[in-house]
């Protein structure tokens, strides 16, 4: 279940950057607050089986690529090469602390 909460914190992430970005109304604002205590509440629970540097780590690394990718995809970003290439080291990193991430390290194990 603690992965589960990196990976929602990781989802909610994509959509209150993109707030942070387009937000103009108080409506949008307020939309991207929520997001973002979601994002926060997602890692603080994921915090309580997993160490806090693999969770922030992959938090990070994953909701990244997945806010250029969607610029990329929806938002008509400069695409490139070598951005799609040094995504793909992140992903790959984020999957490298996955797996070697021992089931030992959740604490109280799920």
């Amino acid at each position: 279940m603690a992965w589960l909460y990196v990976l929602f914190a990781a989802i909610v992430e994509v959509f209150w950057v993109i707030g942070l970005k387009y937000a103009e109304s108080l409506l949008e604002w307020t939309g991207t607050i929520i997001m973002i205590v979601f994002s926060f509440y997602f890692i603080i629970k994921a915090c309580e089986k997993l160490p806090a540097g693999t969770v922030y780590a992959v938090f990070t690394g994953s909701g990244a690529a997945a806010i250029v990718l969607i610029d990329f995809l929806v938002f008509g970003a400069a695409f490139s090469a070598t951005k799609v290439f040094f995504i793909g080291l992140i992903i790959l990193g984020v999957a490298g602390i996955k797996i070697t991430t021992p089931e030992s390290a959740e604490q109280g194990g799920e």
